[in-house]
C-alpha cells in the first residue's frame, strides 16, 4: 500500500476543503499507532484547507475510563494535533442519547428496527444470520436492537486502496444499533456521528476498512444524500504482524515522554514507522502537512 493519497484526486472529489474528525477511544493510552493517525488526519487535512474535528468515541461503557480520557486529550496538547472545533465542552458520544434516540426513532419509521434476543455466543460471529427478524419479539432491557439490511453492494473509491466493493447484508448481517445492556454500538454511534457532524472525509486505520460498506449503507438509511470520501491507511504493526495495542501498552506516548523524547521526537518517529519519511527525523504538528 502507498503512503500518501494523490491529494489533487482528493480534492476534486470532495469539491470544497474536507470537514474530518479525529476519534480516539477512551479505553486506553494513546500510542504511536495513534500518533499516525493523527498525522494522517492532520497532514491531510490541512494540506486541503480542511477542518478538524475531535471526537471521543466513549460508546464502549465497559471499557471506557475518565482517566484515559484525560491523558489522551493531555498528550494530543502535547503533540500540538488541536482540532479546529475545540475541545470545551469535549465531544462525547456518552453525551449524545438524545440524539442517538432520534435517529432510532428515524430507522423505525422508515425501516424495519427489531428486538434481538441473540448473545454473541449464540450468534458466534458474523455474519449475523437474521434470526429473530420474523420473530416480533417484544422489546425489553435486556434484549438488543437490530435494522434489517437488504442485499446489495456498497462501491466506494478509497484514497489508498482504490475501488472496494462490500456486501453489508453478506458481510455482517442485520446490524446491532443498540446492545442487551443498552449500550449504543460503533457502528450506529459512528454513522449518526458522521452525520450530524457533516463529516465529508474520514481518515482511519486499514483494520477498519471492512465497516465502512455498513456504515455508508446505515448513513444512507438515515437519509443521508452523499456518503463520505474514506482514506484508510496502513497501520504500524509489531514483527509478529499483529497490530499495536492500547491494552498491552505498545510504544506508550506517555512512556517515550517520560523518556524524554520531544513532541517533534515522536511525531517523527511515528512518520518513519508509518512510510512518511525515510527516518525518525523530528517534526512538530505544525508541518506535518508537508509529508503529504
Amino acid at each position: 500500500m502507498t503512503a500518501r493519497p494523490d491529494l489533487s484526486v482528493l480534492a476534486s472529489r470532495l469539491g470544497s476543503p474536507p470537514v474530518t474528525r479525529y476519534a480516539p477511544s477512551p479505553t486506553g493510552y494513546l500510542h504511536l499507532g495513534h500518533v499516525v493517525n493523527a498525522i494522517y488526519v492532520w497532514g491531510i487535512a490541512r494540506a486541503l484547507k480542511g477542518h478538524v474535528v475531535l471526537r471521543i468515541e466513549d460508546h464502549d461503557r465497559i471499557r471506557s475510563r475518565p482517566a484515559f480520557e484525560s491523558a489522551l486529550l493531555d498528550d494530543l496538547d502535547w503533540l500540538g494535533f488541536n482540532a479546529d472545533s475545540g475541545r470545551a465542552p469535549v465531544n462525547r458520544q456518552s453525551d449524545r442519547h438524545p440524539t442517538y434516540e432520534q435517529a432510532l426513532r428515524y430507522l423505525r419509521d422508515t425501516q424495519q428496527v427489531y428486538a434481538c434476543g441473540c448473545s454473541r455466543k449464540e450468534i458466534g460471529g458474523e455474519p449475523y444470520p437474521n434470526i429473530c427478524r420474523a420473530l416480533r419479539l417484544e422489546e425489553r432491557a435486556d434484549r438488543g436492537l437490530r435494522v434489517a439490511i437488504d442485499a446489495g453492494e456498497e462501491v466506494f473509491v478509497d484514497g489508498l486502496l482504490g475501488t472496494q466493493r462490500q456486501s453489508p447484508a453478506d458481510d455482517c448481517g442485520d446490524l446491532l444499533l443498540r446492545d442487551r445492556d443498552g449500550h449504543w454500538t460503533y457502528q450506529f454511534a459512528v454513522a449518526v456521528d458522521d452525520l450530524r457532524e457533516g463529516i465529508t472525509l474520514v481518515i482511519r486505520g486499514a483494520d477498519l476498512l471492512s465497516s465502512t460498506g455498513r456504515q455508508m449503507r446505515l448513513a444512507r438509511m438515515l437519509g443521508r444524500s452523499e456518503p463520505s470520501i474514506y482514506v484508510h491507511h496502513p497501520l504500524i504493526l509489531k514483527p509478529s504482524g499483529q497490530k499495536l495495542s492500547k491494552a498491552s501498552g505498545d510504544t506508550g506516548v506517555r512512556e517515550l515522554r517520560a523518556a524524554g523524547l520531544s513532541a517533534a521526537d515522536v511525531i517523527g518517529r511515528a512518520a518513519a514507522a508509518a512510510g512518511l519519511q525515510p527516518a525518525a527525523r523530528p517534526i512538530c504538528a505544525e508541518a506535518v502537512e508537508k509529508l503529504f
